[in-house]
């Protein structure tokens, strides 16, 4: 199983589907959909309006892989549940932090 993000010259893109009023903010794991794309399953207590579930997962990745919340962007997915984030730095120290998370 290929994992959910892909490296880049100075930053990662990284695949999340994400629940809105989950009751807690975490990552659950990583999963596979029915086309074979893997993706980080992860979930949000704020509600899914005026982005506020957004950016509550801004928070969250920043916060898991040490980043500052501006480094981390929403490249596509603004109102889907599966969405791909940029998030800036080292790439390979980015990967590592997130196989830790989503083993």
């Amino acid at each position: 199983m290929s994992p959910p993000w892909r490296l880049f010259a100075d930053h990662l893109r990284l695949t999340v589907r994400l629940t809105p009023n989950g009751g807690r903010d975490a990552f659950d794991g990583i999963e596979t959909d029915s086309e074979g794309e893997t993706y980080l399953k992860a979930r949000v207590t704020a509600v899914p309006e005026k982005g506020k579930a957004n950016k509550a997962l801004i928070a969250l990745v920043s916060k898991s892989v040490g980043v500052a919340k501006s480094s981390v962007s929403l490249v596509s997915g603004e109102t889907a549940r599966k969405k791909i984030l940029r998030i800036e730095g080292d790439p390979e120290d980015l990967a590592q932090k997130l196989e830790k998370l989503s083993g």
